[in-house]
């Protein structure tokens, strides 16, 4: 920290120690600038000014936060705050460049993102939640635009712009309006009293806006956006694109206007979507090694659908253990080793061949209660249409039948005689295994699907260097 002598030109801003290139952005009370600093390494950084003239005792208040927290906060998904300097005229914040723009910007040039790519940004941003969370600080702001991507090529994305953070005790209420209203949760709006779950809110709006190219409340005003928001009615997901059962429950959750029934951060973190615990670590390699040890085991005893299962939950750390590993030849022969054990688990696809299926015979002492109860009948009806799509080898569909068709199945059990109670489970065990191997061939479908990707990635790079 030190005090400058220097002055704003019209211009660009002059600055001991940096030369200012060129501006990358503009807000109410600050401008961002790339710089480099003086000296052989010329680093980038990018150089937050703010002009004292535009800053009033609350304003004053914001920036002072902003800075308090950011010296505090080093994580690998946090623009970090190198530096910072002031004179009569600014206030500098010195920070880590990211060349990448920001996520808004990377959402409008590609219209929306595929879910992959929102799931990989959104697990990045929960990493930083939760570093955050362990702190008892909110951010307050969370928005598109104050999510910064490292570069281009491979992007990471930083959680910027700690204007409006503060420090939340899980159960100290705040009553200052701040944040921006398009991502705002609706208790800022009808109440004066709101948590940190505001900040689930918005990610709930941004994970949308990813996935379908818009913020859910877009509107011409500011008293349609609060009409819109604070609607009482539940949040309508569009049919296209398709997501995930698992994505949209997620969104679901997030977007609960009354912010008791909203996903609590705990859920959040814990949720399958996310899933942290499959996060690139240098965990990632010994926990993968370890289940393949005990694969390679079961496959030696004869236990090929166990096998199977732990192939594919080794191939779950090791494809985040070859995104970890940063020197480029173990990472080849890591990839390698990979390629092997998805090959294997191919191999014992046949614990996932169907059973015979006489429909008409299996379902026969059920067909008096599926009569007599519409439900059940809905559901045996989708458990044939999965079957049938299992047929056609269209699993994906198959699994989404099954599970649908199951949970109504389930639900009828209490409704049975005894004996209809009995002929039902023996069905839903049968219906419940087909649905599991299915979901686990479709896992090593995936697997390899990446594995894949992973390869080709590499082999362009390696061409780039080439051709560099």
């Amino acid at each position: 920290m030190a005090e400058s002598d220097c002055r704003i030109p019209c211009g660009l801003p002059r600055l001991e120690n940096f030369i200012f290139t060129e501006k990358l952005g503009e807000g109410t009370y600050a401008s961002v600038y790339k710089a480099y600093r003086r000296g052989d390494r010329r680093e980038v950084v990018a150089i937050k000014c703010i002009k004292r003239t535009s800053l009033n005792k609350r304003s004053t208040e914001f920036l002072m936060t902003e800075i308090e927290l950011l010296k505090q906060l080093k994580h690998q998904h946090i623009v970090e705050l190198y530096d910072f300097e002031w004179n009569l005229e600014a206030i500098y914040l010195i920070m880590e460049y990211c060349s990448g723009g920001d996520l808004s910007q990377f959402i409008r040039s590609r219209k929306a993102l595929p879910e992959k790519v929102a799931r990989k940004f959104l697990r990045q941003l929960a990493m930083a939640l939760k570093f955050l969370r362990e702190r008892n600080i909110s951010h307050m702001d969370l928005k598109p635009q104050n999510l910064l991507l490292s570069s281009l090529h491979d992007p990471v994305l930083k959680v910027g712009d700690f204007g409006f953070a503060q420090c939340l005790q899980a159960a100290k209420d705040s009553t200052d309006l701040r944040g921006s209203p398009l991502y705002m949760a609706p208790e800022m709006f009808v109440s004066d009293q709101y948590t940190c779950l505001v900040d689930l809110w918005s990610v709930g709006v941004i994970l949308y806006e990813a996935l379908y190219g818009q913020a859910p409340f877009a509107s011409s005003s500011w008293a349609e956006l609060q009409e819109k928001i604070t609607d009482e009615k539940p949040i309508e997901l569009p049919d296209m694109p398709l997501v995930s059962t698992k994505c949209r429950e997620l969104l679901i959750g997030l977007l609960k206007r009354d912010p008791n029934e909203r996903m609590t951060f705990t859920a959040f973190f814990d949720h399958p979507f996310i899933d942290l615990e499959h996060i690139p670590s240098p965990d990632s390699l010994s926990k993968a090694c370890a289940l393949v040890t005990k694969a390679v085991q079961k496959d030696s005893e004869g236990d090929l659908p166990y096998a199977a299962q732990l192939y594919c939950a080794a191939l779950d750390y090791f494809l985040p253990a070859v995104h970890y590993e940063s020197d480029e030849k173990r990472k080849v022969a890591l990839r390698e080793k990979v390629k092997q054990y998805i090959d294997r688990a191919e191999q014992l696809k046949n614990v996932m061949k169907k059973a015979t299926r006489d429909p008409n015979t299996r379902v026969a002492p059920l067909e008096s209660a599926i009569q007599k109860h519409e439900r059940l009948r809905t559901s045996v009806n989708k458990i044939r249409d999965a079957e049938r799509a299992d047929d056609r080898e269209e699993f994906e569909l198959s699994l989404q039948l099954y599970e649908e068709g199951l949970e109504g199945a389930i639900a009828a059990l209490s409704s049975l005689r005894n004996e209809e109670q009995e002929a039902l489970r023996a069905e839903v065990e049968q219906w419940l295994k087909r649905a599991e191997e299915i979901k686990l061939y479709l896992e090593i479908k995936s697997s390899k699907q990446e594995a894949d990707f992973e390869t080709d990635k590499s082999s362009v790079k390696a061409k780039e260097c080439v051709i560099q």
